[in-house]
């Protein structure tokens, strides 16, 4: 596949970046990361979804399919524009260095991000005006929906949309009409956090483009019944006339989990996105590349066939699998948009469908080393199996971090692992990113907690769990001049990156 060389890559989310702020946003610490990972010679930094979440803070679970979350919206540069003033920081609350509190940051962000919008109103400038309205001309389709359905949703005591009133629920049009005369405000508020959103990770994006470093996006197939995507285009979802899901997603009883996990997001109905040439979708990919260079899509044997789950069951157990659209959709995507820049999440359930509708368009699959050790020397997430057309991680945002995962690991695993690795176990965060890194693999990236070597207290999520998921964040100088030059020493050994013209390659091989 043309979108990819051999090269290396980084997984950390931007709510785990440092800031002052209780969360990670597109201020200064994001550019000193991007120069971190330059000066380590990786091509890649992969990132979450970056949708606006809900209930449990997960970005598989966002608010919408287009939005971006407004907190990582940079408040410094706010300074700069002239929104906000410095004195404005003075009661800043004493946020934890290293996990979000998201209700806390919740609270603070908001605070500050509504009275960023107040002087915007009062003291807008005429060049920041005009590209406010311009970026409004052009996001009108998704963003005066997802404005409205924010307002509302927070009128309601941020209460599910089936629990609002029916006339609203059902988007009644004189209903509609009298809550945005009476609710503009609140409306305009959340299309503005919309545009300095898109500002910011546009200016991030191109920074780090200009440096020679891609953004790996993701995509979650499935929407959250609570958003404003469902709300908007019910018929594009398996509801029935009330407007519920008729069924939901998830899979069946695996690794994770022995009753399987019930995601419980509504299914599509994919007859009618055919019908209408796959318009929704091809916005949808269209949207998220302005803010990302690839994207990873995310459960891709949904694609070719997804599981159903009857709507109201306790558990993922009585499911069945049902074909999905295929190639009809991503012919339709290479009709709108041209090259597909995918990678193809295909773990789990893997039939030859699902290896057939990858391999139609050449997409790259993924490979997990934490998972290989399950078995014999022929399972194909060994790295001596691998294809080159693969993308491989010591583990994704998933798994639990390889020291502690070695930690946890059962003893006929642990003897495996060691004899695979030449029994260089003493630090096996870093052999096992060096065993991925010398694969076949065209892409080899590993979580930002692996390089640093961090126990399982800095996972990132565990499937099929609502608590204590998506906390973690980096401490301020994580990101050191040597860790850099390990990654860089590691990069030009296994031919993922070229030298620096001032820093030949013999320099890293010096005693």
């Amino acid at each position: 596949m043309n979108e990819f060389q051999r090269s290396s890559g980084v997984l950390l989310h931007v709510s785990s970046l440092p800031s002052k702020h209780g969360i990670g946003d597109f201020g200064k610490d994001a550019y000193r990361w991007v120069d971190f990972l330059d000066a380590a010679g990786v091509e890649f930094w992969q990132i979450l979804p970056l949708n606006p979440t809900g209930y449990g803070n997960s970005p598989y679970q966002g608010l919408s399919a287009f939005a971006g979350n407004p907190l990582f919206i940079d408040l410094d540069e706010l300074v700069t524009l002239g929104l906000l003033a410095e004195s404005d920081f003075l009661h800043r609350p004493r946020f934890r260095v290293s996990q979000v509190d998201f209700e806390k940051v919740i609270v603070w962000k908001r605070e500050l991000l509504e009275k960023a919008y107040i002087n915007y109103l009062s003291n807008k400038s005429t060049a920041l005006k005009n590209e406010h309205d311009q970026f409004g001309l052009e996001n009108q389709e998704w963003l005066h929906d997802y404005s409205v359905f924010m307002a509302l949703r927070e009128r309601h005591g941020l209460k599910s949309w089936k629990e609002w009133p029916r006339p609203l629920r059902m988007r009644h049009k004189q209903a509609l009409m009298d809550f945005e005369r009476d609710h503009q405000h609140d409306i305009g508020f959340h299309g503005f956090l919309q545009f300095l959103f898109a500002r910011q990770i546009a200016a991030l994006k191109a920074y780090a483009n200009e440096k020679g470093i891609r953004i790996i996006g993701d995509i979650p197939i499935f929407m959250g019944y609570d958003c404003a995507d469902v709300w908007a285009y019910p018929q594009l979802f398996d509801l029935d006339k009330d407007r519920l899901p008729t069924a939901v997603a998830g899979v069946p009883p695996d690794f994770f989990s022995s009753t399987g996990q019930l995601w419980g997001n509504p299914l599509y109905k994919w007859s009618t996105h055919k019908s209408e040439g796959y318009s929704w979708w091809t916005r949808r990919v269209t949207e998220t590349l302005k803010t990302v260079d690839l994207i990873r899509l995310d459960h891709f044997r949904g694609f070719a066939g997804y599981y159903r789950i009857p709507a109201g069951e306790t558990t993922a157990e009585n499911g069945k699998w049902v074909k999905g659209p295929g190639f009809s959709l991503f012919d339709a995507l290479q009709e709108n948009i041209g090259s597909l820049p995918f990678i193809a999440e295909d773990l789990g359930v893997i039939t030859p469908d699902v290896i057939a509708l990858r391999e139609q368009y050449h997409f790259p699959g993924m490979r997990l080393l934490q998972f290989s050790f399950w078995d014999n020397a022929d399972h194909e997430f060994l790295p001596h199996n691998y294809p080159i057309n693969c993308v491989v991680y010591t583990g994704t945002h998933d798994n639990d971090t390889t020291v502690h995962w070695y930690k946890c690991l059962p003893r006929h695993e642990k003897r495996f692992c060691r004899s695979y690795l030449g029994n260089h176990i003493n630090d096996i965060a870093h052999e096992m990113i060096r065993t991925i890194w010398r694969s076949n693999a065209l892409v080899a990236i590993a979580p930002m907690q692996d390089f640093l070597r961090l126990d399982g207290w800095a996972r990132m999520n565990l499937p099929a769990s609502t608590q204590g998921n998506w906390l973690w964040r980096m401490r301020p100088g994580a990101t050191s001049h040597s860790l850099a030059a390990w990654i860089k020493k590691i990069n030009i050994t296994y031919n993922r990156t070229m030298p620096a013209k001032d820093w030949p390659a013999e320099n890293y091989f010096a005693d």
